[in-house]
C-alpha cells in the first residue's frame, strides 16, 4: 500500500464521516442509556476460616470424621445449593417480596443459584498456620443491606452444617460401636452358656481330666491283676486244706490266716512297693490306705462278732470254718472284680470319647476366642470414637470458622457504567467501520486512476481529478454535526422514556438478570 492508496482511504473515511459519527454517537447513547437504566447490583462477601489440623494432636486422640474440612465445605455447597435450601432462604431473606407477582419456585432457585459465589482467597501469609484455607462466600442483592444480609445468612449455614455433619457422624459411630459391643456382649455369654452345659454333659469326657482317668484306668487293672492273683492262692490253699482233710483228717499244721488277714497282708505290702515309687499325696498311696483302713475295721467287727457265743457256730468245725472263710473272700473278689471290670469299661468309654469332646470344645473354644478379640476392639474403638464424639462436640477437630463477617458495601459491584459506555464506544466505532465498508463494496464508481486503467485495460495519458466547489466545502460538516446532534439526542430520549413508561424498566430487569448470570 503506497501513500496514494492510505490518503485515498482517508479521503473516503473523511467523506463518510457523517456515518462514522452518527453510528459511533448512536451506540454510545445506547450504552450510557443501558448503563443508567441498569438497576445497581450490591455484592457483599463474607470470609470463611477452615482449619484442617485439629487442636488436640492425632496421636493423642483422633476425630472419627475422616473426610477432609475442604472435602466437607464442596459437600455443603452443593448441600445448600438444592432447592429446599434456597427457597427457605429467599423466604428468610423476603428478597421477592417487592414483587407484584411472585415468581415461580424454578425462576428463584436458578435466581438465587447466580446469586451465590464461591472462591477461596488466595492469602500472602496464612492466617490460620499450617493446614489452614480461607473462603470467600458472596451474595449479590439490589440493595447492600440485603446482600451482607444474604452472606451472612450463608456462612452461618454453613458453619452450623458442618458442625451438625461432623456431630452427626462422631454420633452415628458411637451409635454403631455401641451396638456391636452389645450383640458380641450377647453373643459372647451365649457361646459361654454353651460351654457351660457341654461340660456339665460331657463332665466324664473333658479333656482336663483324661491323664487322671487313665491313671484310674491303670490302677484298676493293677487291682484286678492283685485280686486274681489272690483268687488264685485262695483256690489253690482251699484245695490244700480239703485234701489235707480228706487224707488226714486233720487241717494243716499251723494257724491259717483268714482271707482278711491276707488281704490286709498283700495290701500293706503293696503300700510298700508303691511307697518306693509314689510320694504321700498320690492318688494310688491314699487308694490303698484307705483300703487298708476298711479293712481293719471289718476284721475288727468280724473278730467282736466271733467272740460273742453262737450255737450255729459252735457247731461247725474248723474245717468248715476255714472253707466258710476263703468261700466268703471268693465271694467278696469275685464282686470287687465284677465292679473294677465295670470302672475300667466306663473309664475305657470315656477315654475313647475324649477326642469327640476335645474336638467340640475346642470348636467352642476357638469361637469365644474369636468373640473375646471382637468385644475387646469394639470396646477399644467404642472408647475412640466416644472420645471423637467429645472432640467434634467441642469442635477441636478440623473446624469451619467465621473469620470475616460481611458489611454492607459502598458502591454497586455492577453495572461496571464506564465499561459498558467503553464497551458501546467501541462496538459503535467498529459498526460504523463496517457500515462504510460494505457501503464502499457495492459502490462501482471510478474514483482512481488504477480503476480507469483497470476498466479501460490502458494506461491513461493523464487523469483530472475531482474538484469540489467552494459552496460544497461545508456540507460534510454540516452534516457531521447534524449526525452528532441526533445522537446526542438518543440517550436523553431513551432515559425520559424509562422513567416515563414502566414495561422499559422490566425490559431492563431482565437485561440485569442476564448480565448478573453472565458475570
Amino acid at each position: 500500500m503506497n501513500g496514494a492508496d492510505v490518503r485515498f482511504y482517508t479521503s473516503i473515511l473523511m467523506r463518510k464521516s457523517p456515518y462514522l459519527a452518527a453510528i459511533t454517537a448512536a451506540a454510545l447513547a445506547i450504552a450510557v442509556a443501558v448503563a443508567f437504566v441498569l438497576p445497581p447490583v450490591y455484592r457483599a462477601s463474607a470470609k470463611i476460616l477452615v482449619v484442617e489440623a485439629p487442636q488436640i494432636p492425632s496421636d493423642l486422640a483422633r476425630s472419627t470424621v475422616p473426610i477432609q474440612v475442604v472435602q466437607q465445605l464442596q459437600i455443603i455447597r452443593q448441600e445448600i445449593t438444592t432447592r429446599d435450601d434456597l427457597l427457605k432462604l429467599a423466604d428468610k431473606l423476603d428478597i421477592y417480596a417487592r414483587s407484584n407477582k411472585r415468581p415461580t419456585d424454578e425462576d428463584i432457585v436458578e435466581d438465587m443459584r447466580s446469586r451465590i459465589i464461591f472462591e477461596e482467597v488466595q492469602l500472602n501469609a496464612p492466617v490460620g498456620g499450617p493446614g489452614a484455607s480461607v473462603f470467600s462466600v458472596a451474595f449479590a442483592a439490589a440493595e447492600p443491606g440485603l446482600a451482607a444480609e444474604g452472606a451472612n445468612e450463608l456462612v452461618d449455614l454453613i458453619v452450623l452444617k458442618q458442625q451438625q455433619q461432623r456431630t452427626g457422624r462422631a454420633a452415628d459411630t458411637l451409635q454403631f460401636f455401641n451396638q456391636e459391643v452389645a450383640r458380641l456382649g450377647s453373643d459372647l455369654n451365649r457361646i459361654e452358656a454353651e460351654i457351660l452345659k457341654f461340660k456339665n454333659e460331657n463332665a466324664g469326657t473333658l479333656p482336663e481330666s483324661l491323664e487322671f482317668r487313665r491313671n484310674q484306668q491303670t490302677s484298676q487293672q493293677e487291682r484286678l491283676i492283685s485280686l486274681e492273683r489272690e483268687e488264685a492262692d485262695l483256690l489253690g490253699k482251699r484245695s490244700n486244706i480239703a485234701e489235707s482233710y480228706a487224707l488226714t483228717g486233720q487241717l494243716p499244721e499251723g494257724e491259717v490266716a483268714t482271707p482278711e488277714q491276707q488281704m490286709l497282708l498283700q495290701l500293706n505290702s503293696a503300700l510298700a512297693d508303691q511307697l518306693a515309687i509314689f510320694s504321700d499325696t498320690s492318688p494310688n498311696i491314699l487308694a490303698l490306705r484307705t483300703r487298708i483302713t476298711s479293712l481293719q475295721e471289718a476284721m475288727r467287727a468280724r473278730k467282736a462278732q466271733d467272740a460273742q457265743p453262737s450255737s450255729k457256730k459252735m457247731g461247725r468245725s474248723p474245717f468248715d470254718l476255714q472253707l466258710s472263710y476263703i468261700d466268703e473272700r471268693l465271694r467278696a473278689i469275685a464282686r470287687e472284680k465284677a465292679a473294677i471290670a465295670e470302672g475300667i469299661g466306663a473309664l475305657t468309654r470315656s477315654i475313647a470319647a475324649t477326642p469327640a469332646s476335645e474336638t467340640v470344645l475346642n470348636s467352642l473354644e476357638r469361637n469365644r476366642a474369636n468373640l473375646q478379640t471382637q468385644y475387646n476392639t469394639a470396646i477399644a474403638r467404642r472408647a475412640e470414637a466416644l472420645i471423637g464424639q467429645q472432640i467434634e462436640k467441642r469442635s477441636d477437630g478440623g473446624r469451619f470458622s467465621v473469620l470475616e463477617r460481611a458489611a454492607p458495601p459502598e458502591s454497586p459491584a455492577s453495572p461496571k457504567r464506564r465499561l459498558i459506555a467503553l464497551m458501546g464506544a467501541i462496538a459503535g466505532m467498529g459498526l460504523a467501520v463496517a457500515f462504510v465498508a460494505v457501503l464502499e463494496f457495492f459502490n462501482g464508481t471510478v474514483r482512481r486512476p488504477s480503476e480507469l486503467a483497470r476498466m479501460l485495460g490502458h494506461k491513461p495519458i493523464a487523469t483530472i481529478p475531482f474538484i469540489t466547489a467552494v459552496e460544497e466545502n461545508g456540507f460534510p460538516i454540516k452534516r457531521t454535526m447534524a449526525a452528532v446532534l441526533s445522537a446526542a439526542a438518543v440517550p436523553a430520549l431513551l432515559i425520559a422514556v424509562h422513567y416515563l413508561y414502566s414495561p422499559l424498566s422490566a425490559v431492563a430487569q431482565i437485561a440485569y438478570r442476564w448480565l448478573g448470570a453472565t458475570g
